[in-house]
């Protein structure tokens, strides 16, 4: 079947308009590590999915899920000892508070439980988020995506960046102190019209608003502020989590502690896996509210793949890979920006970088146009990035963690390739 005929039929049956990347979609039939293939057998290294985190289909993971398919899947309400061992391996690689933990099915569904958890601990309904965040799809969680619109329970504050900062020829520690303003604002606005205060969530990389440079110390005296003001401070780690950073976790590259975690997508390395992590005594009230139970969350089967994924992350000594690979990748980048005009800025944290792409350096002007244009000629080259940030125009860089230098050269050879091409400089 020809990818037209593929486009055509996805069209009928799943809805005019449904998400695809690429300008010419790709046909992905096989994954192995970082590749991915076509009918044809052509391979395109990916360096965007996040979800197989450890590589696609490690023989470590399809092994534990066959074994534990085959031999036990069942409703949540029985007991289970291997869904404790789970739980009890994950919080410990979390900070010593966040003792307990609430399995979900989707990263949605985990932030949805740690916005109600916030709710019940704290009596109050008004949460804070960024103008540019992106924290999942239901009715209550996708109202953060939507702040703009004038949800009265939720306050969206400038995304905190030096990039394009709120005010220009300030210091660091004054555009902190402005940026945290704002929080400080949207708190007052609560009160301001009878809103109790619940909480802020934001991811702590910011990564759906671009991974912009953050202004030091921005993170922790906002989750002071928040607590100060008796609301709890959450961190969405679906991207930022697993290592991604180089860190297990996005907070631990921020320096803080929040009173609520999120996690989703790498936990299952492509088996649906999510969860909410939080001191005990938080769990066990929204427990005692909520009687929440997930019908396929706390299974098994997720407990034997999340417990893969883990000891893959821990034997192969992945943390220390996406460091080193990362440095080197983002090192090497930014030696091609005098000959890349449009890539203002290479940031970016572990095997997450960011490149900012601009029609012009001096006014900082966004090309959310020529960022799409060069990543479809990665993709044609056989490289998958992506494009997000909150004006479009920043290339996405997220390799599963196995990513080796040996990748990123055959990744920085095409790049160079395609910006000879370009703008016929070369390095």
């Amino acid at each position: 079947m020809t990818t037209t005929d593929l486009l055509t039929r996805r069209e009928r049956l799943l809805g005019t308009g449904t998400p695809l990347f690429y300008q010419d979609a790709v046909n992905i039939v096989r994954g192995e590590g970082v590749w991915l293939f076509d009918p044809d057998e052509r391979r395109y290294l990916d360096m965007y999915n996040n979800v197989p985190c450890v590589g696609h289909c490690h023989p470590h993971v399809v092994e534990a899920m066959h074994q534990q398919a085959s031999t036990l899947n069942v409703h949540s309400r029985y007991l289970h000892e291997g869904v404790l061992d789970y739980a009890e391996r994950l919080t410990n690689q979390h900070a010593e508070e966040l003792a307990s933990v609430v399995f979900t099915c989707t990263g949605t569904e985990a932030n949805e439980v740690a916005m109600s958890m916030a709710r019940i601990a704290t009596g109050g309904r008004g949460i804070i988020c960024t103008d540019a965040a992106y924290h999942g799809n239901s009715a209550e969680v996708g109202k953060l995506t939507r702040a703009r619109d004038g949800d009265s329970e939720i306050r969206a504050i400038p995304y905190p960046q030096r990039y394009r900062p709120l005010r220009e020829g300030i210091s660091e520690p004054e555009l902190t102190d402005l940026y945290l303003s704002k929080v400080r604002t949207a708190i007052d606005s609560f009160a301001a019209n009878n809103i109790p205060f619940a909480g802020m969530l934001v991811c702590p990389i910011l990564a759906n608003e671009g991974l912009p440079d953050i202004p030091k110390g921005f993170m922790p005296k906002a989750a002071e502020m928040v607590r100060d003001a008796g609301g709890l401070f959450i961190t969405d780690e679906v991207q930022a989590g697993f290592c991604r950073t180089g860190s297990w976790w996005g907070y631990e590259v921020m320096d803080f502690v929040p009173d609520i975690v999120t996690m989703g997508k790498p936990m299952g390395n492509g088996l649906p896996l999510a969860g909410t992590a939080a001191r005990t005594e938080l769990v066990d009230t929204f427990r005692d509210r909520k009687r929440y139970f997930n019908t396929f969350a706390s299974s098994p089967l997720q407990a034997a793949v999340g417990m893969a994924v883990l000891d893959v992350i821990e034997a192969e000594n992945l943390r220390e890979n996406v460091t080193r690979v990362g440095d080197y990748l983002r090192s090497e980048l930014t030696k091609l920006q005098p000959h890349c005009p449009p890539m203002a800025e290479v940031r970016g944290y572990g095997l997450f970088i960011g490149l900012e792409w601009v029609s012009d350096r001096d006014t900082k002007t966004p090309d959310r146009d020529g960022a799409t244009i060069f990543v479809n000629r990665l993709k044609d080259k056989g490289f998958l990035i992506g494009s997000a940030g909150s004006l479009g125009n920043v290339l996405k860089i997220r390799p599963p963690l196995v990513f080796s230098r040996e990748h990123a050269d055959l990744f920085l050879t095409a790049f160079a390739e395609i910006v000879e091409n370009t703008y016929g400089t070369s390095a």
